[in-house]
Order: structure tokens, then sequence, then C-alpha cells
């Protein structure tokens, strides 16, 4: 597999991830011009089968409004054609290992792939703070943490691996939001139970008047909360996170509100591969939201940039009133409403470090040039072996606006199920109007709420 990479990587800039120093005013000056404001070459590819940048979604379709699910700007696009496990080898240079493996395991599983549609755009303001952000953004405590940047990705023009996770990490997904979503693990029959969330989100490092001594001073990246609505065994619980900026100089803090015995206790489990929340053993807890937590259990490799078929403009699976019966079958979705496209990408390497245990041995994670979202991931086991390709099937949310995932799936190639998260087509869409404070996220306001 040719991968082309696009800098010239030193061993030392590889090793040297204890602090890096920001890029120069020149190279910085390339943004908006070569490069788009979040550092994605502008440019579409040789072929013409990635168009330029133009900006993305600038404007929502006629009809849309705040509070609508978002509808598909691109619903008369055709398919340009069919994978299957008959021609995969054909586009074999452009399926991730993880596709390769989905196609080659299951007979009913195909990738229907479609013009590629440059969607992904953010406010002014996260342009603003990029561009910003590249000549000051560092990378500290051996990459486990980050300093001098804000609100914008602190490594638009990235060198590293761990720069570019740190760009997902970090990646703008509004202010505050509150989302309603269904949850399902499937059996290999079919069979599921829903289970209900309620989610809310504060990213404190994208609040428009945060300052890089606040940030770390305060080191919390995301406030985060989770109730569970369904079913009735299971309600009641809330889950809140404080995910750290520096992890090194404090882990996340979590604690947990418990129905049942009616207290709030600190839950130091919320991490790493500890079992997901009420996810049957299908994920871990840093596959919420495909990554997240400390990093510092893997070494992270650029392996550089590469043009695959990924999900993408994944608008047919956020369609309001979808039945979640239409979307969920054996083995794996509903495939003719999953929608696939030709994107740049980078491919990052992570490999577990001697001495410290994961679930996962390795990940390799495929990440959008145009918004740092990932797009698919690949986990292997402890022999080295591919166990859950998983997919993001994100979206332009025109609100905010961001490019974020509508639904997650985690494939398991060893007992047959997959786990699919963020089914929200019957429930109220994501509100990025939320009006929320650091201290609507304390012990405190935990033990008020759950007693209600």
């Amino acid at each position: 597999m040719k991968i082309r990479l696009l800098f010239v990587l030193s061993c030392a800039a590889v090793a040297a991830s204890a602090t890096r120093a920001a890029v120069s005013e020149a190279e910085a000056a390339r943004l908006g011009k070569d490069l788009t404001p979040m550092g994605a070459e502008a440019a579409g590819n040789a072929a013409g089968t990635i168009p330029a940048w133009n900006g993305g979604i600038m404007t929502p379709p006629a009809g849309y409004k705040p509070g609508d699910h978002h509808p598909d700007p691109f619903a008369a696009d055709q398919p340009l054609y069919t994978i299957t496990a008959a021609n995969m080898a054909e586009h074999a240079e452009q399926l991730t290992a993880g596709h390769q493996a989905l196609l080659k395991a299951y007979p009913t599983y195909k990738m229907v792939v479609y013009p590629t549609r440059r969607s992904a755009s953010y406010p002014q303001r996260i342009y603003d703070a990029t561009r910003a952000n590249a000549t000051t953004g560092q990378i500290v405590a051996n990459g486990n943490g980050i300093s001098n940047a804000t609100i914008g990705v602190p490594f638009p023009i990235p060198q590293s691996g761990i720069e570019v996770v740190w760009n997902f990490l970090t990646r703008f997904r509004g202010y505050a939001a509150v989302r309603y979503i269904d949850q399902a693990a499937v059996e290999r029959g079919g069979g599921y139970q829903i289970v209900k969330f309620e989610d809310e989100f504060l990213y404190n490092y994208s609040r428009p008047d945060i300052t890089v001594k606040e940030l770390d001073e305060g080191n919390v990246l995301v406030y985060f909360k989770q109730a569970t609505l369904a079913p009735a065994r299971l309600a009641g619980t809330i889950l809140v996170v404080w995910d750290s900026l520096n992890q090194v100089k404090e882990p996340r803090r979590a604690w947990q509100y418990n129905a049942g015995r009616r207290r709030v206790t600190r839950a130091p489990n919320v991490a790493y591969d500890n079992p997901g929340t009420n996810a049957d053993g299908q994920r871990t807890t840093d596959q919420f939201d495909f990554f997240s937590g400390a990093p510092d259990r893997y070494e992270w490799k650029l392996l550089g940039k590469k043009e695959m078929l990924v999900p993408y403009n994944s608008y047919k699976l956020h369609a309001k009133g979808l039945k979640a019966s239409e979307i969920l079958k054996p083995l794996h979705i509903n495939q003719d409403l999953a929608r696939y496209e030709l994107h740049r990408v980078w491919v990052v390497d992570a490999t577990l470090k001697p001495g410290v245990s994961h679930l996962y041995s390795r990940r390799t994670f495929y990440i959008d040039e145009d918004s740092w979202q990932i797009l698919a991931a690949d986990h292997y086991d402890g022999r080295g072996q591919m166990w859950r390709p998983s997919e993001a099937h994100c979206i332009n949310y025109y609100d905010a606006p961001t490019f974020w995932s509508t639904l997650e799936v985690i494939h398991d190639l060893q007992n047959n199920r997959y786990l699919a998260l963020g089914l929200d087509n019957e429930n109220a869409m994501y509100d990025f109007t939320l009006k929320r404070a650091p201290s609507d996220y304390t012990p405190e306001s935990l033990r008020r709420e759950g007693v209600r």
C-alpha cells in the first residue's frame, strides 16, 4: 500500500514528543491559501475524483431551520459504483483493512460509492483561532497534553501522529450541545434492545472567551454528562466526566449517580478499555466518540495521507422518522442507507506501549483532512488480528456548523455482532443553543439532579 507523506519527518521530530515547537509563520501563511483554514489541501486531486474545497456547506438547504433533522443537500446524487466481495480487489488500494475484512466476512455487506462532496465547514472564529494556534500550539508531557492553543485545532499542519490525534480531540463540535440518541448492541441474528441516552457536552476548549492561561490552569478540555433514559432497568443512572487537557497533570475525573442507591460516587473506571456504558461489552470506554481520554498507552505513528473510500455525508442514515428496524439488520446495518465517498485522510497507527495493557494491541485511525473527524478505525486484538473495524457516519450540522457523526458502528468479527451508537431518527434533534456553565457539571449538581 503506497501512502504519500506530505512532510519529511526526521527521526528526531517523530521521537521528540515531549515538546514540539509550532510551525513557522511562513508555513502557517499557507492556511487559507493552498491549504484550507483547517489545514487540508484546498485543491482537488489530479484524477478529478476529489474536488477542490470551496468552503463546504455555507448555506443550509431551503426550508431548513434549527431543530429540524438535517435534510440531504445531495439527495439527487446517483451512485458511481458498488463494492462487494466480488470486486473488492479492484478497489483494495482505497479500502481500509477493516472494510476489506467486513467485505470478506459478510456476503451481504457492500459499499455504495457516491460523488465526493467536501461539505465540512466551521465558523470563522474557528478558522481564526486555528491560524493563531499554528504558530503557538505545543505538545507537552510526552504527548499526553497540549498547551498554547485554544478554540481551533492546535496543529493544522501536523508533523506527528499525536498531533493529528489532538486535532481530533479538540475539533469543534459547537460550544455546548445536547443530544438524544439511541444505542443498540445487535445480536448475530438481528435481535437488539434500544438503550436511550441524553448526552450533554460543554466544550470548554471551544469557549469563545477562553484564554490559554485559564485553559492550562483549569485543565478541562470537555465537560460531559450522560443520563440513561431507557430501558427501565437501566434508567436513572447519570454520569459526569471532566476530560483533562493534560492527562498527566490530572487524569480524567468522573462521577456517577446511582439511581438504586441514590448517591453520587467517584467513577475511576470510566477510562481506557473498561466496558462502555450499557454497550453489552461491544466497545471500550475510550471508543466513545471513536477515541476519547488519555492517549498515553499507545505509540502514535503518522503514516501519511491517503485517498480512501470512507463514510461521508450520511444524511440517509440521519433521516427523520426512519425506524431503527430499517437501519439495524443482522451482521451489519442496512448498507443501502450508507454513503461512501473518496476523501483524503490522515492515517495514524497506534501500537500498544511495552509494559501496559489494553484490549486493543493496535488501532489504525483514518482522519478526515477537512474536519479532523475520525471516519473509520481498525482495532486489533492481542494476537494482532483484526477484531473491531468501525465506521463514523457523519454529516454537516448546519446550525453549528460542524462536521460530526450521526451514527457510529463498531463491528465485532469474533462474535458477529455490532454496536450502533447515535441513532437519532425518532428523537429530538441535537440542540447547539444549550446554555451551560462548568458549575452544571459538578458532583453537587449531579447529586441535585439525581434526587429530583
